[in-house]
């Protein structure tokens, strides 16, 4: 289903590293035969935000036909 390097979108928030629905990753690894997937977030100056093991629910393939979209990365709390 998903290659290394694929650019996926997040199906879901995942607060505890201030990600949200609709982000977008790279595939870096894949295990298996792709049930699960080493997905790295980066933010505009190409700082990684999160490097997360992700199952292949938690992830879709991005769409030729979807615009991006910017948003600021909200501060962590203390």
């Amino acid at each position: 289903m998903f290659q290394e390097l694929d650019m996926v979108v997040l199906r879901h928030d995942i607060a505890e590293y201030r990600l949200q629905k609709g982000d977008i990753g790279t595939v870096v690894h894949l295990y298996g035969s792709g049930e699960a997937c080493e997905v790295e977030f980066v933010n505009a100056q190409g700082d990684t935000v999160a490097l997360l093991t992700l199952e292949a629910k938690d992830i879709r393939p991005l769409q030729g036909r979807e615009i991006l979209h910017v948003r600021e990365l909200a501060q962590a709390t203390a």
